[in-house]
């Protein structure tokens, strides 16, 4: 399918290319250069949507905007890889490099597991030294289309504007879905002093109207 998306490009002739693609590590790559080789052919714009794990490395402050970049995991390192060919072969104003941290809602993958974990009475993971901030589904599409309709460019980071615990935000998470089971957590210490994984906006903020909080986060993820 990545030797075709040169070509499937060339056939939809889109304006704007949105990245959230899944898969094996190497495909990624090879159709992300793909995307840049039609984007500086075409003029389309790209928007790549990259994470918080560029920065995974670091661990005693949050991230911003131009902060350097460096990784441990391979997840990581494939996001820098990608970040990095789009910078370096295409203008400034061609794309917008979207960093996210853990994203909820009300179908998303995460809360998914935490509910069969709580009606399973299984061990929910949880780190209580990890500091993080948030977003949802919902909100994250918000500020994309602002970002698209306004050809905002450049490196956004589009997290909760406020930092938390993974554990005392998961615990509120527990209690907002209020399924009447006693939640088991497993604590998992991959350090003995607080580390923080999250990314603030520093330079390329976008209006206050379409930012989140924790708290909102949380709300967001409960189903009306």
């Amino acid at each position: 399918m990545n030797d075709d998306v040169y070509e499937l490009l060339k056939k939809i002739r889109p304006s704007v290319i949105i990245s959230a693609l899944r898969g094996p590590f190497p495909a990624q790559l090879e159709a992300h250069e793909l995307m840049v080789d039609y984007a500086k052919m075409s003029g389309t714009r790209l928007i790549f949507l990259s994470s918080a794990n560029v920065f995974d490395a670091f661990s005693h402050y949050p991230s911003y905007e131009h902060d350097k970049t460096l990784s441990e995991s391979i997840y990581g390192k494939l996001k820098i890889r990608c970040e990095t060919h789009i910078m370096r072969h295409l203008p400034e104003k061609q794309y917008a490099i979207v960093r996210l941290p853990m994203v909820f809602g009300v179908q998303s993958p995460r809360l998914s597991e935490i509910k069969n974990n709580l009606l399973l009475n299984d061990p929910i993971e949880v780190f209580p030294h990890l500091i993080i901030n948030t977003t949802t589904d919902s909100k994250c599409s918000q500020q994309l289309h602002y970002i698209i309709n306004r050809k905002r460019y450049g490196i956004f980071h589009l997290g909760s504007t406020d930092l938390i615990h993974h554990k005392e935000f998961v615990h509120d998470l527990v209690t907002m879905l209020d399924l009447d089971h006693k939640p088991i957590y497993k604590n998992v210490y991959t350090s003995n002093f607080d580390r923080y994984l999250a990314v603030l906006p520093r330079d390329n903020k976008l209006p206050k109207h379409l930012s989140i909080t924790n708290e909102e986060v949380v709300l967001g993820s409960k189903k009306l």
